[in-house]
């Protein structure tokens, strides 16, 4: 990721710092990328995890796996190769991805905050707004708005000869003239979106934690957690319904708890690489020890991996289905060998018995055909 103009001098880093750093981002790019995908094909391939709420995470997964490859791996043959290997193409579209996953992500938080709100602070409203399809075309939008936005980056950056005559992808603008495109990213993806969460997990906690819900609402609420928001009270035990409200209580409660930890996570991890490029745009001399650009880079790239270990840790609902998942592949997996040896068998069998036939068969016929040869031979003499 690029994190200063190209001009700008770094600290060469040592054969220490450049271990580590392969190490750490194969290692986090790796346990994120595989993370990623296990939410995305779990929400995908399980019927009753396709809720509004989830479709945003599977959303906020492929914008973390954005980040993860256009930004983690080429900066592991960066690191290797001291230079850049995949021409002025590779800088612009590299670039551009690297942004459009971070702006994705900053978006999609944004918009399961405003989600969750609705759904617990306005359960009534909640049964015609949060549904799934209102949260696929929402998604459409958390996409479009950034793939446009982050157009800009193919002006703002080209490839670069530096001083030791190595191809280096970086910005083609002065530091001044990229001030106010910075400040502008920092405000709409950044600083924004906290201070919305701030203000709605607010108002979250007051009604979910600080006051006791009606029955009704709690009902609609509880609908709008599990993910249909048009779902009704069932006929049923009465005795029951105390249970299925502090069972619905409960559960928006965890739902919560696990998103305000991604939003937390959010801006602790991304802080250090904001704060960097914030203090940089304003100082003559920027600082670009080696170290600390490591740091801000683990930071940003556990961001974009952790969020799958958060769902495991805190939601039982994507524990059960990642369990679920891997019991699958592992059905599948036993029903491969399972065919396999089958076929061997098979294709074993019919070999023996074609030998079988050939071994039998094969005399007679050298033996009938030896005497028709002979009967021939009788007739023309």
């Amino acid at each position: 990721m690029i994190t200063e103009n190209s001009s700008s001098k770094m600290d060469t880093p040592t054969n220490i710092s450049l271990t580590v750093s392969v190490f750490l981002v194969l290692l986090v790019c790796g346990v994120g990328i595989v993370g990623n995908i296990m939410v995305v094909l779990v929400v995908l391939t399980t019927r009753h995890m396709r809720t509004p709420t989830n479709c945003y995470l599977v959303s906020l997964a492929v914008a973390d796996l954005t980040v993860l490859v256009a930004a983690g791996l080429p900066n592991i043959s960066d690191s290797l190769v001291g230079a850049w290997i995949y021409g002025h193409a590779g800088c612009l579209g590299i670039t551009y991805f690297q942004y459009l996953g971070i702006n994705v992500s900053s978006c999609s938080i944004t918009a399961f905050t405003v989600e969750r709100y609705i759904a617990i602070c306005h359960p009534m409203r909640a049964q015609t707004v949060c549904t799934v399809s209102r949260a696929k075309r929402i998604i459409a939008g958390v996409w479009v708005f950034p793939c446009v936005y982050c157009m800009l980056w193919f002006f703002l950056v080209d490839i670069q000869v530096n001083r030791d005559n190595r191809v280096q992808c970086g910005y083609r603008v002065s530091r001044d003239l990229y001030l106010p495109i910075y400040l502008i990213d920092f405000a709409i993806f950044y600083v924004f979106p906290l201070l919305l969460a701030i203000v709605l997990y607010g108002l979250i906690a007051r009604i979910l934690f600080m006051s006791p819900m009606p029955h009704r609402a709690d009902t609609a609420a509880t609908a709008a957690v599990r993910g249909t928001c048009k779902e009704s009270a069932e006929p049923g035990n009465k005795a029951s319904r105390p249970a299925r409200s502090r069972s619905g209580v409960s559960s928006r409660k965890q739902v919560t708890k696990m998103l305000a930890v991604v939003v937390i996570l959010f801006a602790l991890l991304w802080m250090p690489y904001r704060t960097l490029v914030l203090v940089n745009s304003f100082v003559a001399t920027p600082y670009l020890d080696a170290w600390f650009l490591l740091f801000c880079r683990i930071c940003i790239y556990a961001n974009s991996a952790i969020n799958p270990v958060v769902y495991n840790l805190m939601s039982q609902k994507f524990r059960a289905a990642f369990r679920g998942l891997y019991r699958c592949q592992e059905q599948e997996v036993q029903r491969f060998n399972s065919i396999s040896k089958e076929f061997f068998y098979f294709t074993y069998a019919g070999f023996v018995n074609l030998w079988f036939i050939n071994s039998c068969l094969c005399p007679l016929k050298k033996e009938v055909t030896t005497t028709h040869k002979w009967i021939q031979q009788k007739a023309l003499c």
